[in-house]
């Protein structure tokens, strides 16, 4: 699975017209409570980033199911995980659809159980390494691609127009 989602940046005009400040607001639909904002259009990416990889880790928190991204709509950026929060979230749902615990998974890997806990909480920094030992252990390989950067609506705009 792909754990990029498509995500709403948008100028924030209130903030504009009240304070002249450059501003942006930030929502995913396909995630609850996955809001945040910036004051510049790379902030927002940033922010947007982080947002995502925090809310992710609530459904990991509750052991619900990851959503599944929906396609992307006109006016809105396709913003990823990190790879390593990807690949923890990988493991997530491989040991979901096994029934793999985490005790089952410390035993398998060799590792006592607080550094399982480690390695399967998202936004802890494991060694990449050590995720992919795990990611293997259960089945599976992490893959990452690159893609284009999004740029602010205004040029995209610009470039059209040429």
């Amino acid at each position: 699975m792909r754990y990029a989602y498509p995500c709403l940046i948008q100028r924030d005009l209130e903030e504009l017209e009240a304070t002249g400040r450059e501003a942006y607001m930030i929502t995913f639909r396909d995630i609850r409570g996955a809001n945040s904002c910036g004051w510049s259009w790379a902030e927002a990416l940033e922010m947007a980033q982080d947002c995502l990889d925090v809310a992710l880790t609530f459904y990991t928190d509750d052991g619900l199911e990851l959503p599944t991204p929906s396609p992307l709509r006109d006016g809105e950026v396709m913003i990823s995980t990190t790879p390593t929060v990807a690949a923890k979230l990988a493991l997530y749902n491989a040991m979901r659809e096994q029934r793999v615990t985490a005790e089952q998974l410390s035993e398998r890997l060799e590792l006592d159980q607080q550094a399982v806990e480690k390695l399967l909480n998202p936004l802890y920094r494991s060694h990449i390494t050590t995720v992919r030992r795990a990611l293997a252990v259960v089945g599976r390989e992490l893959i990452v691609e690159d893609c284009a950067v999004a740029s602010p609506p205004e040029a995209i705009a610009a470039g059209s127009e040429s």
